[in-house]
């Protein structure tokens, strides 16, 4: 009940983070009509407290918005040491969300509004597989997103508590209902919805963990072998024209570390993104490049990372993966809000400008002036900034090989 008046907070409607005007009112309206069916769904489910068994977690999102949930779930299972852990994530993700050793069972959903093309289903018929989910008679769900229609998928799984945020509505369905913060970071706007969940935190120093299959670990082994150091990833793709750095300067990049340091350049992406790779390939000698564009599952290509020396990058799911394995980042953040999204290890760094309109993080529906070319935040950004960036990390990185204390980030 605690929760529950935490979101109502003696208000008509839900304070919700949506940036559109009228989907905002529609969500607002829609939040209104489901009051009475939370209010039943509170009197005919029990939400006993007792300790949870079996719980159900949502994840539906992209690559990085599941890798971000990774201490979630390692705190999750720290507090329920002996419940089962399911863990529904869209088709993309399911090699990932398999390597995660707190998770004891991955289901795949695609929700229409988050698959990439035509592909994924619309609401009603991912309800009529939520559904099918009560047979398992869930003690606990949770939901990662800020999103109704998660809100939605949880209410139908029969679950006896739902926990998730309000902040995109969906809010009355819930028993614990959380204002999702978006001054605070995606990984502990997550940790904390599962403190709430379970009503207690764990001893600190829990981390997430991914367990790579020795099959990936042996193929990364063998597709940089006797390659030359450092190894540099480099993904070119931002994979929205919003979060595009140009590719010439990602080649400029790549040809001056392997002018400059005799590096191996490690290009990625995906089957999509050949076109921008072959960009920035062209124009490099052959004996320093490792092409791994269209050829690696996600699990391979996390192995992949974990023996480069570091990683060139947007705010891709890529960057994302590198830091979950220990890889540092030097990530280009243009319009996505880094105190949101950046990686946040101690050789990881973010290289952006300030503008008064920066970070906008309108990635979805990004501002009308800034569609068609680069934007401003990240056409500011010059390849000097860029290979600072990486030489500090480098310089760290000799450090913390000597074990030198490493200095602290401002």
């Amino acid at each position: 009940m605690t929760a529950w008046l935490a979101w109502n907070n003696g208000t008509s409607v839900a304070r919700l983070n949506i940036h559109d005007r009228r989907e905002r009112l529609l969500v607002s309206a829609a939040d209104l009509a489901l009051r009475p069916a939370g209010a039943l769904r509170r009197l005919v489910v029990s939400s006993q407290s007792r300790a949870p068994l079996r719980i159900l977690c949502l994840r539906l999102e992209r690559i990085g918005d599941l890798v971000m949930t990774l201490p979630a779930l390692a705190e999750l299972r720290a507090l329920a040491p002996d419940a089962s852990i399911d863990l529904v994530v869209g088709s993309w993700n399911h090699d990932v969300a398999k390597a995660i050793s707190a998770v004891n069972r991955v289901e795949t959903l695609d929700a229409a509004w988050l698959a990439r093309g035509s592909g994924g289903q619309g609401i009603v018929p991912l309800l009529l597989q939520a559904r099918r989910w009560r047979a398992r008679q869930y003690d606990l769900a949770i939901g990662f997103e800020p999103d109704i229609r998660s809100n939605l998928l949880l209410a139908a799984s029969g679950a006896r508590r739902l926990a998730g945020f309000v902040s995109g509505g969906g809010g009355p369905l819930l028993d614990v209902a959380l204002r999702y913060d978006a001054r605070a970071h995606t990984a502990d706007n997550a940790i904390a919805l599962v403190h709430a969940a379970l009503g207690r935190t764990s001893p600190a120093g829990i981390g997430p963990e991914l367990a790579l299959p020795e099959s990936a670990r042996l193929e990364a082994a063998r597709l940089l072998s006797g390659r030359a150091e450092p190894i540099v990833a480099v993904h070119v793709s931002g994979g929205r024209a919003i979060k595009q750095w140009p590719e010439a300067r990602f080649r400029e990049v790549a040809r001056t570390l392997i002018d400059r340091r005799g590096a191996t350049i490690l290009l990625t992406g995906s089957d999509a993104d050949r076109d921008q790779v072959d960009a920035v390939m062209r124009e490099l000698p052959a004996a320093h490049v490792v092409d791994v564009c269209g050829t690696l599952d996600l699990v391979t290509l996390a192995a992949v990372l974990d023996r480069a020396r570091m990683i060139v990058t947007g705010d891709t799911g890529p960057m994302h993966l590198a830091a979950a394995v220990g890889t540092p980042v030097v990530a280009v953040f243009g319009p996505s809000d880094p105190a949101r999204y950046a990686p946040r290890g101690p050789l990881d760094r973010v290289v952006r400008i300030d503008l008064p309109c920066a970070p906008c993080n309108r990635i979805r529906r990004p501002p009308a002036r800034c569609v068609g070319h680069t934007p401003d935040c990240l056409a500011g950004i010059e390849t000097a900034q860029v290979l600072a960036a990486i030489d500090d990390v480098l310089a760290h990185a000799v450090e913390q090989a000597s074990g030198a204390p490493l200095a602290r980030r401002s």
